[in-house]
């Protein structure tokens, strides 16, 4: 029996539109993208020019420092455009499938038979290197390194979040490879965190080598961050790596399949979408065919976000998936004003205080949209970060000290034990309207680079 860690403090956001557990395969565009913003810690240069021929697991990118960390085509075709932004930021760089099968050869075996350098030339020519993030600072790991431990979490607890046991039913196999290959990469343990009933778990229940943790609460406890430091907080020196686990799947089928496989499963949900479910589609795809049809009449325009509504990206009607997500979120978008809002009696409104009449119902599910309520305020202390981040740190006094770019105080205040996922929910409840996920991203870009 795994032990249990209680999360006592946190806040659970039920928002209307959970994607209900039935799988489809929708007619894709065929075009797919790889995004550089996705991917923190690298600075990337482009290896292809438009209209170059590639494969499955063609090198489209590398990074400058660590050439060796590559970003790789998911599908065979040619390159339909590569996208910059202001002052030339490299945005996207787009592949037009042309329906071949064809990828690059990798090797094919049972990864625990392997020594470490051939594990890691394998991920790395794969193309899913930058499955692995560096704690601290949420940045793609450095392949030189070897982590103390490396973290799983087996479960999302953030609003509409997908169902892993489901995504990864018919992958058990895969799964099972790719923690025996994590295993070759630490020094440590891999540990696996569940959520409470999750224990007897067909996909995650029974792995050899692996240390089992249960954690039941209100999210955070879905994420690594919040594992990590009830289990084994990261001090100054320590790197630890965290990897999600449908990423661990497609790491296990390289050395089933021996080629790279980007076939991915995505829940599509949200109070706009008509029928919220789950797709298989390929990494990087396009989203316009799982919208089209798909979202309800409203007054108000849709919000589409690649990942969760706390922590992912604003993307396009014929945006692209992000790297790391299982999820598109669609909400509605918040583009009105209310008078006198603030002195209604709030039944329908989402307040984690007891402001609002809402407060009688804590069970009910929220039609939301992105409407800030207000503008932004003087950054106060009152106490409510403290109730949702399950953390012993100061999180007030931690971004007034990156606002002051005061880095000795940033590291008393633990800013090695956070990104900017385990202080979203700060963000959501903050009065003041605060970017809290801004400011601790400057902050933790500001002291890598003092490290470095």
């Amino acid at each position: 029996m795994p032990k249990v860690v209680k999360i006592r403090r946190g806040l659970d956001i039920r928002l209307k539109g959970q994607a209900f557990k039935s799988l489809a395969t929708p007619e894709l565009t065929g075009l797919f993208a790889i995004k550089p913003p996705d991917f923190k810690g690298l600075d990337l240069r482009v290896l292809v020019k438009p209209g170059a021929a590639v494969i499955a697991g063609t090198p489209i990118l590398a990074d400058k420092v660590h050439p060796e960390i590559v970003l790789v085509s998911p599908v065979a075709g040619s390159v339909e455009s590569v996208n910059r932004g202001e002052r030339r930021k490299l945005l996207s760089v787009v592949v037009r499938s042309s329906g071949s099968p064809d990828s690059v050869a990798l090797i094919q075996g049972d990864p625990a038979r392997m020594e470490s350098p051939q594990v890691k030339e394998q991920i790395l020519r794969a193309g899913l290197w930058p499955a692995l993030i560096q704690r601290p600072f949420g940045i793609v790991a450095r392949p030189s390194d070897i982590p103390r431990d490396i973290f799983i979490s087996c479960f999302d607890s953030s609003p509409l979040s997908p169902d892993f046991d489901f995504i990864l039913d018919a992958e058990k196999q895969s799964f099972a490879e790719g923690i025996k290959a994590l295993a070759k990469l630490t020094s440590g343990k891999v540990h696996l965190g569940l959520a409470a009933g999750q224990a007897d778990s067909a996909v995650f229940s029974n792995i050899p080598s692996v240390e089992y943790t249960c954690f039941d609460g209100p999210h955070p406890s879905g994420n690594t961050g919040v594992q990590i430091h009830h289990l084994a907080p990261v001090n100054k020196g320590e790197i630890v790596w965290t990897i999600t686990p449908q990423l661990v799947s497609l790491i296990g089928r390289t050395f089933i399949l021996g080629r790279p496989d980007f076939n991915w499963t995505l829940a599509l949900a949200g109070s706009r979408i008509a029928k919220p479910r789950y797709f298989q589609v390929k990494t990087g795809a396009q989203v316009s065919p799982l919208l089209k049809g798909n979202l309800n009449d409203s007054e108000l325009p849709p919000r589409i976000i690649s990942g969760t509504v706390l922590t992912g990206s604003r993307i396009d009607c014929d945006g692209f998936l992000g790297f790391y997500d299982s999820l598109v979120s669609v909400i509605p978008e918040g583009s009105y004003f209310e008078f006198f809002g603030w002195a209604l009696p709030g039944m329908n409104k989402f307040s984690m205080s007891r402001t609002f009449l809402s407060s009688l119902f804590p069970k009910r599910s929220w039609d939301l949209d992105t409407n800030l309520n207000g503008g932004q305020r003087a950054f106060v202390v009152t106490g409510q970060y403290e109730k949702v981040l399950p953390m012993d740190i100061h999180p007030v006094h931690l971004l007034k000290a990156i606002l002051v770019e005061d880095i000795d105080k940033m590291e008393e205040l633990g800013i090695y034990e956070v990104i900017e996922e385990d202080m979203a929910l700060c963000e959501v409840i903050c009065t003041s309207k605060t970017d809290v996920q801004e400011i601790l991203r400057s902050g933790l870009d500001l002291v890598r680079k003092e490290m470095s």
